[in-house]
Protein backbone atom coordinates (compact mmCIF):
# COMPACT_ATOMS: atom_id res chain seq x y z
CA UNK A 1 0.00 0.00 0.00
CA UNK A 2 1.32 3.54 -1.20
CA UNK A 3 1.69 6.05 1.61
CA UNK A 4 0.50 9.88 0.49
CA UNK A 5 3.91 10.81 0.00
CA UNK A 6 4.94 8.03 -2.87
CA UNK A 7 1.93 8.76 -4.49
CA UNK A 8 2.50 12.31 -5.60
CA UNK A 9 4.27 13.06 -9.17
CA UNK A 10 7.74 14.23 -7.42
CA UNK A 11 8.03 10.98 -5.63
CA UNK A 12 7.60 9.18 -8.97
CA UNK A 13 10.15 11.45 -10.92
CA UNK A 14 12.61 11.11 -8.16
CA UNK A 15 12.70 7.22 -7.89
CA UNK A 16 12.70 6.52 -11.29
CA UNK A 17 15.89 9.44 -11.99
CA UNK A 18 17.72 7.17 -9.13
CA UNK A 19 16.73 3.64 -11.83
CA UNK A 20 17.77 6.25 -14.62
CA UNK A 21 21.33 7.05 -12.91
CA UNK A 22 22.10 3.62 -12.36
CA UNK A 23 21.19 2.91 -15.87
CA UNK A 24 23.99 5.83 -16.42
CA UNK A 25 26.09 4.42 -14.42
CA UNK A 26 26.33 0.88 -15.73
CA UNK A 27 26.82 2.29 -19.34
CA UNK A 28 30.07 4.08 -18.18
CA UNK A 29 31.07 1.72 -15.61
CA UNK A 30 29.62 -1.82 -16.38
CA UNK A 31 31.68 -3.32 -13.88
CA UNK A 32 29.64 -1.08 -10.59
CA UNK A 33 27.76 -3.10 -8.37
CA UNK A 34 24.25 -0.92 -7.29
CA UNK A 35 22.73 -1.40 -3.77
CA UNK A 36 19.86 1.14 -3.00
CA UNK A 37 18.51 4.11 -4.71
CA UNK A 38 15.95 5.69 -2.52
CA UNK A 39 14.12 8.86 -3.02
CA UNK A 40 15.07 12.37 -0.14
CA UNK A 41 13.69 15.25 0.26
CA UNK A 42 15.50 17.26 -2.64
CA UNK A 43 16.11 14.58 -5.27
CA UNK A 44 17.29 11.12 -4.99
CA UNK A 45 20.62 9.44 -4.46
CA UNK A 46 22.37 5.51 -5.50
CA UNK A 47 24.65 3.86 -3.72
CA UNK A 48 27.38 2.00 -5.45
CA UNK A 49 30.29 -0.45 -5.06
CA UNK A 50 32.81 0.86 -8.01
CA UNK A 51 35.16 -2.76 -8.28
CA UNK A 52 38.43 -2.45 -9.65
CA UNK A 53 39.33 0.14 -7.24
CA UNK A 54 37.48 2.47 -9.95
CA UNK A 55 37.55 6.14 -8.69
CA UNK A 56 34.28 8.64 -9.53
CA UNK A 57 35.05 12.07 -10.16
CA UNK A 58 33.22 15.30 -10.36
CA UNK A 59 33.50 15.64 -13.82
CA UNK A 60 32.46 12.06 -14.73
CA UNK A 61 28.88 12.95 -13.19
CA UNK A 62 28.42 15.44 -15.77
CA UNK A 63 28.97 12.60 -18.18
CA UNK A 64 26.52 10.65 -16.23
CA UNK A 65 24.14 13.22 -16.22
CA UNK A 66 24.28 13.69 -20.19
CA UNK A 67 23.57 10.02 -20.29
CA UNK A 68 20.63 10.05 -17.59
CA UNK A 69 18.81 12.71 -20.25
CA UNK A 70 19.95 10.44 -23.33
CA UNK A 71 18.17 7.65 -22.03
CA UNK A 72 15.07 10.15 -21.16
CA UNK A 73 14.62 11.27 -24.35
CA UNK A 74 14.45 7.28 -25.61
CA UNK A 75 11.03 7.42 -24.17
CA UNK A 76 11.48 3.99 -22.12
CA UNK A 77 8.49 2.52 -20.43
CA UNK A 78 8.58 1.59 -16.33
CA UNK A 79 7.36 -2.04 -15.75
CA UNK A 80 6.56 -3.92 -13.18
CA UNK A 81 7.21 -7.40 -12.69
CA UNK A 82 6.38 -10.08 -9.60
CA UNK A 83 8.95 -12.83 -9.57
CA UNK A 84 9.81 -15.09 -7.23
CA UNK A 85 12.77 -15.42 -4.80
CA UNK A 86 14.32 -18.35 -6.75
CA UNK A 87 14.15 -16.43 -9.95
CA UNK A 88 15.47 -13.49 -7.98
CA UNK A 89 18.54 -15.40 -6.95
CA UNK A 90 19.28 -16.05 -10.06
CA UNK A 91 19.41 -12.60 -11.75
CA UNK A 92 21.04 -11.21 -9.31
CA UNK A 93 23.89 -13.79 -7.74
CA UNK A 94 26.59 -11.42 -8.47
CA UNK A 95 25.40 -9.03 -6.77
CA UNK A 96 25.96 -9.59 -2.47
CA UNK A 97 23.68 -6.63 -1.44
CA UNK A 98 21.09 -7.61 -3.51
CA UNK A 99 21.16 -10.90 -2.31
CA UNK A 100 21.52 -9.35 1.02
CA UNK A 101 17.64 -7.19 0.78
CA UNK A 102 16.47 -10.32 -0.67
CA UNK A 103 17.26 -12.71 2.39
CA UNK A 104 15.52 -9.92 4.03
CA UNK A 105 12.69 -10.09 2.02
CA UNK A 106 12.35 -13.88 2.01
CA UNK A 107 12.39 -13.75 5.77
CA UNK A 108 9.38 -11.00 5.81
CA UNK A 109 7.59 -13.53 3.17
CA UNK A 110 6.89 -10.50 0.96
CA UNK A 111 6.82 -10.67 -2.93
CA UNK A 112 9.75 -9.79 -4.73
CA UNK A 113 8.74 -7.07 -7.62
CA UNK A 114 11.51 -5.65 -10.33
CA UNK A 115 11.16 -2.93 -12.33
CA UNK A 116 12.08 -2.79 -16.00
CA UNK A 117 13.09 0.04 -17.97
CA UNK A 118 13.25 -0.41 -21.24
CA UNK A 119 14.60 -4.03 -22.66
CA UNK A 120 17.83 -4.22 -21.23
CA UNK A 121 17.41 -2.88 -17.54
CA UNK A 122 15.89 -3.76 -14.31
CA UNK A 123 16.28 -3.42 -10.84
CA UNK A 124 15.12 -4.65 -7.61
CA UNK A 125 12.54 -1.91 -6.91
CA UNK A 126 8.91 -1.70 -5.05
CA UNK A 127 8.25 1.09 -6.85
CA UNK A 128 6.28 3.19 -7.55
CA UNK A 129 7.73 4.94 -11.09
CA UNK A 130 6.29 7.32 -14.16
CA UNK A 131 4.95 5.09 -16.93
CA UNK A 132 7.65 6.41 -19.51
CA UNK A 133 10.30 8.30 -19.09
CA UNK A 134 8.81 10.99 -21.62
CA UNK A 135 7.07 12.22 -18.30
CA UNK A 136 10.58 14.12 -16.24
CA UNK A 137 11.30 16.96 -17.99
CA UNK A 138 15.16 17.28 -19.28
CA UNK A 139 15.82 19.94 -16.74
CA UNK A 140 14.05 19.35 -13.87
CA UNK A 141 17.04 17.17 -12.48
CA UNK A 142 21.11 17.85 -12.16
CA UNK A 143 23.77 15.63 -9.86
CA UNK A 144 24.96 17.95 -7.42
CA UNK A 145 27.90 15.96 -5.29
CA UNK A 146 29.66 12.67 -3.96
CA UNK A 147 30.02 11.22 -1.20
CA UNK A 148 30.92 8.22 0.96
CA UNK A 149 28.71 5.93 2.87
CA UNK A 150 28.75 2.49 4.47
CA UNK A 151 26.71 -0.26 3.34
CA UNK A 152 23.43 -0.34 5.45
CA UNK A 153 24.81 2.42 7.39
CA UNK A 154 26.83 -0.15 8.97
CA UNK A 155 30.48 1.02 9.57
CA UNK A 156 31.68 -2.68 9.97
CA UNK A 157 30.83 -3.20 5.97
CA UNK A 158 32.18 -1.86 2.89
CA UNK A 159 31.88 1.80 1.67
CA UNK A 160 30.11 2.64 -1.05
CA UNK A 161 29.95 5.73 -3.51
CA UNK A 162 27.04 7.66 -2.50
CA UNK A 163 25.74 9.53 -6.06
CA UNK A 164 23.45 12.64 -5.10
CA UNK A 165 20.87 14.03 -7.35
CA UNK A 166 18.41 17.27 -6.89
CA UNK A 167 15.40 16.89 -8.36
CA UNK A 168 12.06 19.00 -8.70
CA UNK A 169 8.97 18.98 -11.01
CA UNK A 170 10.13 21.55 -13.24
CA UNK A 171 13.38 23.79 -13.82
CA UNK A 172 12.12 26.84 -12.00
CA UNK A 173 11.68 24.60 -8.68
CA UNK A 174 15.31 23.49 -9.19
CA UNK A 175 16.68 26.64 -9.50
CA UNK A 176 15.16 28.16 -6.45
CA UNK A 177 16.30 25.56 -4.82
CA UNK A 178 20.07 25.99 -6.18
CA UNK A 179 20.11 29.46 -4.83
CA UNK A 180 18.00 29.13 -1.88
CA UNK A 181 21.32 26.19 -1.18
CA UNK A 182 23.22 29.16 -2.03
CA UNK A 183 22.03 31.56 0.55
CA UNK A 184 22.41 28.89 2.69
CA UNK A 185 25.97 28.38 2.67
CA UNK A 186 26.20 32.40 3.30
CA UNK A 187 24.07 32.08 6.51
CA UNK A 188 25.77 29.05 7.66
CA UNK A 189 25.17 29.07 12.12
CA UNK A 190 28.56 27.60 12.26
CA UNK A 191 30.24 30.57 10.17
CA UNK A 192 28.18 33.42 11.48
CA UNK A 193 28.96 31.83 15.32
CA UNK A 194 32.33 32.16 14.93
CA UNK A 195 32.36 35.28 13.20
CA UNK A 196 30.06 37.20 16.39
CA UNK A 197 31.74 34.91 18.78
CA UNK A 198 28.48 33.51 19.98
CA UNK A 199 29.67 29.63 20.60
CA UNK A 200 32.96 27.48 20.15
CA UNK A 201 33.33 23.54 19.97
CA UNK A 202 36.19 22.14 21.65
CA UNK A 203 37.78 19.38 20.96
CA UNK A 204 39.05 18.46 24.56
CA UNK A 205 35.36 18.63 25.76
CA UNK A 206 33.68 16.61 22.92
CA UNK A 207 32.29 17.14 19.53
CA UNK A 208 27.99 17.62 19.91
CA UNK A 209 28.92 19.57 23.29
CA UNK A 210 29.34 23.21 22.38
CA UNK A 211 30.11 25.72 24.94
CA UNK A 212 28.25 29.24 24.76
CA UNK A 213 30.55 32.20 24.48
CA UNK A 214 29.17 35.29 26.48
CA UNK A 215 27.35 36.74 23.25
CA UNK A 216 25.57 33.27 22.33
CA UNK A 217 24.47 32.94 26.18
CA UNK A 218 23.21 36.51 25.97
CA UNK A 219 20.67 34.91 22.96
CA UNK A 220 20.03 31.84 24.75
CA UNK A 221 18.98 33.82 27.60
CA UNK A 222 16.59 36.01 26.19
CA UNK A 223 15.05 33.41 24.17
CA UNK A 224 15.01 31.16 27.39
CA UNK A 225 13.21 34.38 29.50
CA UNK A 226 11.04 35.02 26.50
CA UNK A 227 9.51 31.57 26.91
CA UNK A 228 8.88 31.77 30.28
CA UNK A 229 7.02 34.92 30.07
CA UNK A 230 4.77 33.46 27.66
CA UNK A 231 4.21 30.47 29.97
CA UNK A 232 4.17 32.18 33.80
CA UNK A 233 0.84 33.70 33.11
CA UNK A 234 -0.86 30.67 31.79
CA UNK A 235 -0.65 28.50 35.36
CA UNK A 236 2.88 27.04 34.56
CA UNK A 237 5.10 26.34 37.22
CA UNK A 238 8.80 26.32 37.20
CA UNK A 239 10.78 22.86 38.35
CA UNK A 240 14.23 21.39 38.31
CA UNK A 241 15.40 18.27 38.04
CA UNK A 242 18.87 16.83 38.56
CA UNK A 243 20.74 15.26 35.09
CA UNK A 244 21.41 11.47 35.73
CA UNK A 245 18.80 8.91 37.61
CA UNK A 246 18.73 5.31 38.45
CA UNK A 247 18.37 3.18 35.98
CA UNK A 248 14.84 1.83 37.11
CA UNK A 249 13.15 4.97 36.41
CA UNK A 250 14.02 4.44 32.79
CA UNK A 251 13.26 1.31 32.90
CA UNK A 252 10.01 1.94 34.14
CA UNK A 253 9.75 4.41 31.53
CA UNK A 254 10.31 2.68 28.83
CA UNK A 255 13.26 4.99 27.52
CA UNK A 256 15.88 2.08 28.63
CA UNK A 257 14.88 0.22 26.23
CA UNK A 258 13.96 2.53 23.56
CA UNK A 259 17.36 4.78 23.64
CA UNK A 260 19.34 1.83 24.15
CA UNK A 261 22.96 2.69 22.86
CA UNK A 262 22.06 6.38 22.82
CA UNK A 263 22.20 6.01 26.72
CA UNK A 264 25.11 7.73 28.46
CA UNK A 265 25.47 5.26 31.45
CA UNK A 266 27.00 6.63 34.91
CA UNK A 267 28.70 3.80 37.34
CA UNK A 268 28.44 5.23 40.68
CA UNK A 269 29.82 3.31 44.12
CA UNK A 270 26.82 1.52 44.75
CA UNK A 271 24.13 2.13 41.76
CA UNK A 272 24.47 2.29 38.08
CA UNK A 273 22.69 5.93 37.02
CA UNK A 274 21.61 7.05 33.41
CA UNK A 275 22.43 10.67 31.91
CA UNK A 276 18.70 11.99 31.42
CA UNK A 277 17.64 11.58 27.21
CA UNK A 278 13.97 13.28 28.57
CA UNK A 279 12.75 15.35 31.19
CA UNK A 280 9.24 13.77 31.51
CA UNK A 281 10.33 10.62 33.82
CA UNK A 282 11.18 12.91 36.70
CA UNK A 283 8.38 15.50 35.78
CA UNK A 284 6.28 12.08 36.35
CA UNK A 285 8.21 11.88 40.24
CA UNK A 286 6.84 15.17 40.89
CA UNK A 287 3.47 14.80 40.04
CA UNK A 288 3.54 11.78 42.21
CA UNK A 289 5.23 12.96 45.44
CA UNK A 290 1.44 15.39 45.72
CA UNK A 291 -2.37 14.33 45.95
CA UNK A 292 -3.88 16.41 43.23
CA UNK A 293 -7.78 16.29 43.46
CA UNK A 294 -9.78 17.98 40.32
CA UNK A 295 -9.78 21.34 41.70
CA UNK A 296 -5.92 21.17 41.41
CA UNK A 297 -6.20 19.84 37.58
CA UNK A 298 -4.36 20.99 34.90
CA UNK A 299 -0.80 20.81 36.68
CA UNK A 300 1.81 22.18 34.42
CA UNK A 301 5.23 21.81 34.83
CA UNK A 302 8.06 24.10 33.22
CA UNK A 303 11.99 23.54 32.85
CA UNK A 304 14.27 24.28 30.59
CA UNK A 305 16.54 21.85 31.37
CA UNK A 306 19.57 19.52 29.80
CA UNK A 307 19.33 16.06 28.33
CA UNK A 308 22.04 13.93 26.86
CA UNK A 309 22.39 11.55 24.30
CA UNK A 310 25.02 9.86 22.63
CA UNK A 311 24.60 10.43 19.05
CA UNK A 312 27.14 9.21 16.21
CA UNK A 313 29.92 11.37 15.69
CA UNK A 314 29.25 11.34 11.99
CA UNK A 315 25.95 13.36 12.67
CA UNK A 316 26.83 15.93 14.95
CA UNK A 317 27.36 19.48 13.22
CA UNK A 318 27.18 22.89 14.95
CA UNK A 319 24.42 23.81 17.02
CA UNK A 320 22.07 21.63 14.80
CA UNK A 321 22.85 18.01 16.10
CA UNK A 322 24.46 18.05 19.44
CA UNK A 323 24.91 15.58 21.94
CA UNK A 324 23.74 18.09 24.99
CA UNK A 325 20.27 18.83 24.40
CA UNK A 326 18.32 21.89 26.70
CA UNK A 327 15.02 21.47 25.62
CA UNK A 328 12.26 23.90 26.53
CA UNK A 329 10.23 21.40 28.53
CA UNK A 330 7.01 21.37 29.84
CA UNK A 331 4.59 18.64 30.92
CA UNK A 332 1.35 19.38 31.94
CA UNK A 333 -1.10 16.65 33.99
CA UNK A 334 -4.86 17.03 33.14
CA UNK A 335 -8.07 15.06 32.90
CA UNK A 336 -9.37 14.00 29.30
CA UNK A 337 -12.10 16.76 29.27
CA UNK A 338 -9.43 19.20 29.53
CA UNK A 339 -7.11 17.84 26.32
CA UNK A 340 -8.64 20.43 23.91
CA UNK A 341 -8.61 23.68 25.79
CA UNK A 342 -4.64 22.83 27.12
CA UNK A 343 -3.59 22.10 23.77
CA UNK A 344 -5.35 25.52 22.49
CA UNK A 345 -3.63 27.13 25.03
CA UNK A 346 -0.41 25.34 23.80
CA UNK A 347 -1.13 26.48 20.39
CA UNK A 348 -1.88 30.38 21.45
CA UNK A 349 1.74 30.56 22.75
CA UNK A 350 3.26 28.65 19.96
CA UNK A 351 1.93 31.66 17.50
CA UNK A 352 2.66 34.39 19.51
CA UNK A 353 6.49 32.92 20.02
CA UNK A 354 6.66 32.39 16.23
CA UNK A 355 5.39 35.71 14.93
CA UNK A 356 7.47 37.49 17.07
CA UNK A 357 10.68 35.41 15.23
CA UNK A 358 8.80 36.13 11.81
CA UNK A 359 8.26 32.68 11.30
CA UNK A 360 4.56 31.64 11.52
CA UNK A 361 3.31 32.44 7.81
CA UNK A 362 2.99 29.39 6.01
CA UNK A 363 3.43 26.99 9.22
CA UNK A 364 1.87 23.65 9.19
CA UNK A 365 1.21 20.86 11.55
CA UNK A 366 2.18 17.21 11.08
CA UNK A 367 -0.41 14.85 13.03
CA UNK A 368 2.08 12.15 13.94
CA UNK A 369 0.23 9.02 14.09
CA UNK A 370 1.13 5.42 15.29
CA UNK A 371 2.15 3.35 11.69
CA UNK A 372 1.57 -0.42 11.06
CA UNK A 373 4.31 -2.03 12.89
CA UNK A 374 2.29 -1.53 16.40
CA UNK A 375 5.65 -3.18 18.20
CA UNK A 376 7.86 -0.11 17.99
CA UNK A 377 5.08 2.10 20.53
CA UNK A 378 4.23 1.35 23.58
CA UNK A 379 0.78 1.11 25.22
CA UNK A 380 -2.46 -0.70 24.45
CA UNK A 381 -4.43 0.28 21.26
CA UNK A 382 -7.36 1.83 22.93
CA UNK A 383 -5.19 4.59 24.63
CA UNK A 384 -3.58 5.18 21.53
CA UNK A 385 -6.71 5.80 19.67
CA UNK A 386 -7.94 7.92 21.91
CA UNK A 387 -4.69 10.17 22.18
CA UNK A 388 -4.84 10.32 18.54
CA UNK A 389 -8.51 11.51 18.03
CA UNK A 390 -7.99 13.84 21.34
CA UNK A 391 -5.19 15.56 19.34
CA UNK A 392 -7.32 15.29 15.93
CA UNK A 393 -9.95 17.53 17.41
CA UNK A 394 -7.77 19.82 18.90
CA UNK A 395 -6.05 20.57 15.82
CA UNK A 396 -9.65 21.17 13.96
CA UNK A 397 -10.74 23.12 17.27
CA UNK A 398 -7.79 25.46 16.57
CA UNK A 399 -7.94 25.64 12.92
CA UNK A 400 -4.84 23.95 12.29
CA UNK A 401 -2.95 23.27 8.85
CA UNK A 402 -2.52 20.04 9.87
CA UNK A 403 -1.55 16.68 8.08
CA UNK A 404 -2.08 13.37 9.55
CA UNK A 405 1.15 11.23 8.76
CA UNK A 406 1.45 7.86 9.85
CA UNK A 407 4.43 6.46 11.63
CA UNK A 408 5.82 9.64 12.61
CA UNK A 409 4.51 8.98 16.49
CA UNK A 410 6.34 9.04 19.35
CA UNK A 411 6.90 5.79 21.37
CA UNK A 412 4.79 6.54 24.08
CA UNK A 413 2.01 8.60 22.05
CA UNK A 414 0.53 10.68 19.29
CA UNK A 415 1.77 14.53 18.47
CA UNK A 416 1.36 17.58 16.77
CA UNK A 417 4.46 18.21 14.94
CA UNK A 418 4.82 22.43 13.86
CA UNK A 419 7.19 23.10 10.79
CA UNK A 420 8.05 26.74 10.16
CA UNK A 421 9.77 28.27 7.23
CA UNK A 422 12.84 30.38 7.61
CA UNK A 423 13.76 33.79 5.77
CA UNK A 424 14.94 32.06 2.74
CA UNK A 425 11.86 28.78 2.66
CA UNK A 426 13.50 26.22 4.69
CA UNK A 427 11.40 24.14 6.54
CA UNK A 428 12.07 23.22 10.33
CA UNK A 429 10.30 21.40 12.77
CA UNK A 430 10.53 23.10 15.64
CA UNK A 431 7.07 23.11 18.42
CA UNK A 432 5.48 19.84 18.87
CA UNK A 433 3.02 19.03 21.42
CA UNK A 434 2.53 15.27 22.44
CA UNK A 435 -0.51 13.38 24.23
CA UNK A 436 0.32 10.83 26.67
CA UNK A 437 -1.61 8.06 27.99
CA UNK A 438 1.04 5.42 28.70
CA UNK A 439 3.71 7.71 31.16
CA UNK A 440 0.78 7.49 33.69
CA UNK A 441 -0.02 4.02 33.53
CA UNK A 442 3.88 3.20 33.94
CA UNK A 443 4.39 5.50 37.08
CA UNK A 444 0.32 4.63 38.55
CA UNK A 445 -0.05 8.40 38.23
CA UNK A 446 -3.45 9.18 40.01
CA UNK A 447 -5.73 12.53 40.81
CA UNK A 448 -9.07 12.33 42.47
CA UNK A 449 -12.13 13.38 40.91
CA UNK A 450 -15.17 14.83 41.51
CA UNK A 451 -16.86 11.64 42.57
CA UNK A 452 -13.91 10.71 45.39
CA UNK A 453 -12.31 8.18 43.20
CA UNK A 454 -9.25 7.89 41.29
CA UNK A 455 -8.28 8.89 37.94
CA UNK A 456 -5.97 8.14 35.25
CA UNK A 457 -4.05 11.69 34.37
CA UNK A 458 -3.33 12.70 30.66
CA UNK A 459 -0.04 13.99 30.18
CA UNK A 460 0.83 16.34 27.63
CA UNK A 461 4.49 16.95 26.61
CA UNK A 462 5.14 20.40 24.57
CA UNK A 463 7.88 22.00 24.04
CA UNK A 464 7.93 25.46 21.87
CA UNK A 465 11.43 26.38 20.64
CA UNK A 466 12.53 22.38 21.02
CA UNK A 467 15.90 22.54 21.64
CA UNK A 468 17.26 25.66 22.70
CA UNK A 469 20.81 24.51 21.00
CA UNK A 470 18.91 24.08 17.24
CA UNK A 471 16.63 26.87 17.82
CA UNK A 472 20.08 28.56 18.19
CA UNK A 473 20.91 27.16 14.92
CA UNK A 474 18.36 27.62 13.03
CA UNK A 475 17.68 31.67 14.11
CA UNK A 476 21.27 32.50 13.66
CA UNK A 477 20.51 31.00 9.89
CA UNK A 478 16.86 32.77 9.87
CA UNK A 479 18.42 36.16 11.15
CA UNK A 480 21.74 36.01 8.88
CA UNK A 481 23.07 37.23 12.49
CA UNK A 482 21.10 40.19 12.41
CA UNK A 483 19.51 39.45 15.04
CA UNK A 484 16.25 41.67 15.62
CA UNK A 485 17.05 44.65 18.94
CA UNK A 486 15.92 42.67 21.88
CA UNK A 487 18.10 39.51 20.69
CA UNK A 488 20.91 41.22 19.84
CA UNK A 489 24.48 40.71 21.97
CA UNK A 490 25.68 44.24 21.56
CA UNK A 491 22.36 46.66 21.10
CA UNK A 492 24.51 49.93 19.75
CA UNK A 493 28.05 50.80 19.90
CA UNK A 494 28.85 54.26 20.93
CA UNK A 495 31.74 55.82 18.72
CA UNK A 496 33.59 59.36 19.46
CA UNK A 497 35.34 60.20 16.50
CA UNK A 498 38.79 60.99 18.11
CA UNK A 499 39.89 61.10 21.52
CA UNK A 500 38.59 64.21 22.54
CA UNK A 501 35.05 62.69 22.46
CA UNK A 502 35.94 59.67 24.54
CA UNK A 503 35.12 61.83 27.81
CA UNK A 504 31.49 62.71 26.04
CA UNK A 505 31.23 58.85 24.69
CA UNK A 506 31.80 57.79 28.32
CA UNK A 507 29.16 59.89 29.31
CA UNK A 508 26.31 58.10 26.93
CA UNK A 509 27.84 54.67 27.50
CA UNK A 510 27.02 55.20 31.40
CA UNK A 511 23.31 56.35 30.94
CA UNK A 512 22.53 53.68 28.22
CA UNK A 513 23.90 51.08 30.40
CA UNK A 514 21.84 52.24 33.33
CA UNK A 515 19.04 51.97 30.90
CA UNK A 516 19.54 48.13 30.75
CA UNK A 517 20.69 48.54 27.21
CA UNK A 518 23.31 46.59 25.88
CA UNK A 519 26.00 48.73 24.83
CA UNK A 520 29.61 49.13 23.78
CA UNK A 521 32.40 51.99 23.25
CA UNK A 522 35.00 51.56 20.94
CA UNK A 523 37.18 54.43 21.71
CA UNK A 524 40.01 52.92 20.12
CA UNK A 525 42.48 54.89 17.61
CA UNK A 526 40.54 53.21 14.40
CA UNK A 527 39.35 55.99 12.24
CA UNK A 528 35.75 56.75 11.85
CA UNK A 529 35.24 54.31 8.69
CA UNK A 530 36.96 51.59 10.34
CA UNK A 531 34.78 51.56 13.49
CA UNK A 532 31.75 51.46 11.57
CA UNK A 533 33.40 48.43 9.44
CA UNK A 534 34.14 46.73 12.40
CA UNK A 535 30.26 47.58 13.75
CA UNK A 536 28.84 46.13 11.04
CA UNK A 537 30.84 43.22 10.64
CA UNK A 538 29.60 42.33 14.29
CA UNK A 539 25.86 42.95 13.05
CA UNK A 540 25.30 45.78 15.13
CA UNK A 541 21.92 47.19 14.83
CA UNK A 542 22.74 50.85 16.15
CA UNK A 543 25.33 53.32 16.30
CA UNK A 544 25.90 56.15 17.61
CA UNK A 545 28.47 58.86 16.45
CA UNK A 546 29.73 61.33 18.57
CA UNK A 547 31.97 64.53 17.07
CA UNK A 548 32.50 68.04 17.78
CA UNK A 549 28.33 68.80 17.30
CA UNK A 550 27.10 66.40 18.98
CA UNK A 551 29.29 67.34 22.36
CA UNK A 552 28.28 71.08 21.85
CA UNK A 553 24.56 70.30 21.49
CA UNK A 554 24.34 67.00 24.10
CA UNK A 555 23.24 64.89 21.33
CA UNK A 556 24.16 61.86 19.34
CA UNK A 557 24.22 60.84 15.72
CA UNK A 558 21.95 57.79 15.28
CA UNK A 559 22.49 55.12 12.39
CA UNK A 560 21.13 51.56 11.68
CA UNK A 561 22.73 48.51 9.69
CA UNK A 562 20.30 48.62 7.63
CA UNK A 563 17.92 51.95 7.41
CA UNK A 564 20.85 54.20 7.40
CA UNK A 565 20.86 57.59 9.07
CA UNK A 566 18.48 58.22 11.74
CA UNK A 567 19.36 61.66 12.79
CA UNK A 568 20.47 63.95 16.01
CA UNK A 569 18.66 63.04 19.07
CA UNK A 570 19.02 63.78 22.68
CA UNK A 571 21.03 60.48 24.69
CA UNK A 572 17.01 60.68 27.17
CA UNK A 573 15.60 60.32 23.18
CA UNK A 574 17.63 57.62 22.29
CA UNK A 575 17.30 55.72 25.62
CA UNK A 576 13.33 55.60 25.30
CA UNK A 577 13.19 54.80 21.60
CA UNK A 578 15.65 52.13 22.30
CA UNK A 579 14.20 50.29 25.17
CA UNK A 580 10.79 50.28 23.47
CA UNK A 581 12.18 48.66 20.70
CA UNK A 582 13.07 45.95 22.76
CA UNK A 583 10.28 45.57 25.28
CA UNK A 584 8.29 45.33 21.88
CA UNK A 585 10.63 42.53 20.33
CA UNK A 586 10.64 44.47 17.16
Amino acid sequence: MLNNIEQTPIFRIRHSLAHILLMAIKHHFPHAQPTIGPVIDNGFYYDIDFSNDTKISVEDLKKVEETMRDIIKRHLPFKKEIISIEEARSIFEFNPFKIELLDGIAQKGDEVTIYRTGDDFFDLCEGPHVENTKEIPLDCFTLSHLAGAYWRGDETKPMLTRIYGLAFENKKELDAYIVQQEEAKKRDHRIIGAQLKLFTVSPLIGPGLPLMQPNGMIIRKEIEDYLWSLHSKKGYSRVWTPHIAKEALYETSGHAAKFGDELFRVQGKEDKFIMKPMNCPHHMQIFADNQFSYRDMPVRYFEPATVYRDEKSGQLGGLLRVRAITQDDGHLFCAQSQIKEEVSTIVGIIKEFYTTMNMLDGYWVSLSVRGDDRSKYLGEDDAWNLAETSLEEAAKANKLNYKKVEGEAAFYGPKLDFMFKDAIGREWQLATIQCDFNLPERFDLNFINAEGKKERPVVIHRAIAGSLERFMGVMIEHFAGNFPLWLSPNQITILPITDKHNEYAETIFNELQNSDIRVTLDNSREGLGKKIRNTREMKTPYWAVIGDAEVTNGTITLEHRTLGKIGEMKISELAEKLNTEIKGRL
